[in-house]
């Protein structure tokens, strides 16, 4: 049995966790009235423990809670007086940490984002492999005039962002450690992180998360920040003022889902299924995640059985250029 806790470390590859074996259905696809309710029912019956399932549910609750918050605040910062920028002194500044922290990605050209914490737990029952990232804000000098109203609320935003990880994995963590005074069970958890655009005026930073405990499931958050007003995106501040976007995006992702059935018959989504209606994909939402790609077209994205059965995984569909053209800002 083997346990790492860390303040810092390098970010680096480690175990793969297991997502085709913790999925249902496999390639098999399932078609009709009665292959539908099948795969309902296979889907609804997870072998989490109830307390299990509603404290995971309840951490993602909590998470998504905090967009409320964070726009109260920003509210009341953006006349705040200027602020110096944010840098972290790190624990243990040797050579070895430098040397991690030479790896570190830039994912913007005011932010970085570290390892902060690692927790790494291994034995015959639990696997728990956990990278915490924490996004800092640069000390160096870009040789431009920064306006400080822009830094304070950049300042902000890293902190809240911070704050909402932080109560992510937690909550994961809590749910895990408090899972090893059981003998019998398994557990498996992943909280990995991924630079997913890094351009002048966005980055965008993917949390995965992972949890199993007979059947698992995976699920992601997404952080963007406008470097050019130091806020967190809303998925309506892409987008001119009172413009609907919510319509074109939701019929260019119906569009992708019955153009990608008809290619592969192995791939399935919920839409136009007449056997059990209250499932298909009508439309997004203003919560409905998403994020800016290096291309910088928007990328909607849906965790794992919110339009798809669970086998289907995280799907992600990119929205053409021409389709946001006339409201796109």
């Amino acid at each position: 049995m083997e346990r790492k806790e860390h303040g810092v470390s390098e970010t680096g590859s480690k175990t793969e966790y297991r997502k085709a074996s913790e999925r249902m259905g496999g390639s098999e696809t399932i078609k009709g009235s009665e292959g539908m309710r099948k795969l309902r029912n296979e889907y609804e019956a997870v072998a989490m423990t109830g307390e299990q399932v509603e404290k995971m549910k309840e951490g993602i609750r909590k998470a998504k809670g905090f967009e409320t918050g964070r726009r109260k605040v920003l509210l009341s910062i953006r006349c705040a007086a200027a602020a110096a920028a944010v840098f972290i002194i790190l624990p243990n500044t040797s050579a070895g940490v430098a040397h991690a922290m030479s790896g570190i990605p830039v994912i913007g050209k005011l932010v970085e984002a570290v390892t902060f914490r690692d927790y790494q737990y291994e034995s015959e029952r639990h696997n728990a492999d956990v990278e915490v990232p924490e996004l800092v804000i640069r000390e160096e000098t870009t040789g431009e005039t920064q306006n400080p109203e822009q830094e304070a609320v950049l300042e902000q935003t890293t902190r809240e962002i911070n704050a909402e990880i932080e109560e992510i994995t937690q909550q994961i963590l809590n749910e895990f450690k408090e899972g090893l005074q059981y003998e019998e069970g398994y557990q498996d958890i992943m909280v990995k992180h991924e630079v997913l655009s890094t351009t002048d005026n966005y980055f965008t930073l993917k949390l995965i998360c992972y949890q199993a405990s007979g059947s698992g499931a995976q699920w992601n958050y997404f952080y963007t920040i406008d470097l050019q007003s130091g806020e967190r995106l809303a998925l309506k501040d892409l987008f001119a003022d009172g413009a609907d976007y919510i319509t074109p995006v939701s019929e260019e992702i119906r569009k992708q889902m019955k153009e990608q059935m008809a290619q592969d018959e192995n791939v399935m989504y919920w839409v136009d299924n007449e056997d059990i209606p209250e499932w298909n994909f009508r439309q997004i939402t203003d919560d409905t995640a998403f994020y800016v790609n290096q291309n910088n077209d928007l990328v909607i994205a849906f965790n794992e059985g919110d339009v798809a059965p669970m086998y289907m995984g995280c799907v992600e569909f990119i929205i053409p250029k021409e389709v946001l053209q006339e409201i796109r800002k």
